[in-house]
This record gives structure tokens, sequence and C-alpha cells, in this order.
């Protein structure tokens, strides 16, 4: 999904393939499909479009998935106002 940005390279969302059984699990939970199936396992997509709500961690009974719901996108704007920055930073 393309166009629906915050801030680009700021999610905490990691997954590791390997753990993927193929459960479809995460694509069928992601508002903003960040994984999609490709084969037999899932694949990560479109990382930046994710808005860190935590329901594809929940829902992979794999451990497959980790995020830590809000705090990428929404940390860095917030950051940001309150920093006086123009432009958000997670640094």
């Amino acid at each position: 999904m393309t166009g629906m940005r915050y801030v680009d390279d700021v999610v905490t969302l990691e997954f590791d393939v390997e753990k993927c059984t193929g459960c479809q699990q995460c694509t069928l939970v992601c508002p903003h499909r960040v994984f999609e199936m490709r084969g037999d396992r899932a694949a990560l997509v479109d990382r930046d479009a994710c808005i860190e709500c935590g329901a594809c961690a929940r829902n992979c009974a794999f451990d497959a998935i980790h995020v830590r719901p809000g705090v990428g996108c929404a940390s860095a704007i917030i950051a940001s106002w309150f920093g006086g920055r123009a432009e958000p930073c997670c640094g």
C-alpha cells in the first residue's frame, strides 16, 4: 500500500520469515496490508505503512512478528512537535 505514510524508517515492526508457517493471520488482520502471501509464507511488503497497532504480532502464534505498538511514527511526530523541529525525527 503506497500513499499511507507518516515518517519513513521509524516503525518498530520486525518479521522473521524463517519462523513464518504461512498461517495467513498477519495478512488477514493488518489494516494497512503490510503483509501479503508469497508462495507458502507471508512477506513483509510495505513496512513503512505499519501503524504499529500490534494486531499482526498478537495473532502470530509462531512468534515471527514483533512490534512495539504505537512508538514509531507517533513518537517521531510528537517529538517533533515538542522539540520544535520542522520535520519528524526518530533520534
